[in-house]
């Protein structure tokens, strides 16, 4: 299949380093801003690239929760592959993608698990089929059918009939913490323009890149 024909010209205004923020953290939120307000589909969803145990590179989509002041939040089951890769190697990238706007964020740092108390107010801030949810889903475990699963959906739904439904203790949140961010603007003729943070000993570190 030739996919050759299939092009797009980006004609969006470049950006320029010297005008944005010098917290990197601030300027992402701006961007953010600017995605959601273009009507882009889940603005919050990114690619999260973790190295596997086994060294094997592997990427999945998940959703961004919150930005606070020293990173980037969401939330997964802690005994699925991806906690096992995270926690294994500490690192991991976050890549967004804003069509409507033409723009491309990617967060490259290292993992931290956020603290219980962080993963339950979350939790409890979920909407309860969601907190059921995780309670059924033995995250990235092989099963034999659908049908089992629902079948651990209808047992913990009977077990918390009445009740509010607790975090599981094999669920919760992590946090990257960046020392590399890049923002990309697609333009025209693919000269893209790409403002690149670096992370100092006395802050943040700017640089334009070739596109």
């Amino acid at each position: 299949m030739d996919l050759t024909p299939l092009r797009s010209e980006y004609e969006a205004a470049g950006i320029d380093g010297s005008t944005m923020a010098e917290d990197p953290l601030v300027e992402f939120v701006a961007w953010l801003n600017i995605a959601i307000d273009s009507g882009a589909t889940e603005p919050n969803a990114m690619v999260l690239s973790t190295i596997e145990v086994d060294g094997r590179p592997r990427g999945r989509n998940v959703l961004l929760r919150e930005v606070d002041d020293r990173g980037f939040l969401f939330y997964t089951n802690y005994t699925s592959a991806k906690a096992e890769a995270l926690d294994s190697n500490g690192q991991a990238a976050l890549t967004m993608w804003w069509y409507p706007i033409h723009r491309q964020v990617i967060v490259e740092g290292w993992i931290e698990r956020l603290t219980d108390d962080e993963s339950d107010a979350y939790f409890a801030s979920r909407p309860r089929a969601s907190q059921l949810g995780a309670w059924a889903s033995d995250q990235s475990s092989l099963i034999d059918s659908r049908g089992e699963l629902i079948a651990a959906l209808d047992e913990v739904t009977a077990r918390f009939e009445g009740a509010e439904v607790p975090r599981p203790p094999f669920w919760g949140g992590y946090r990257v913490i960046p020392d590399r961010i890049e923002f990309w603007q697609g333009r025209r003729s693919r000269l893209h323009d790409r403002i690149r943070y670096d992370r100092t000993t006395d802050g943040w570190e700017k640089s334009r890149l070739s596109p």
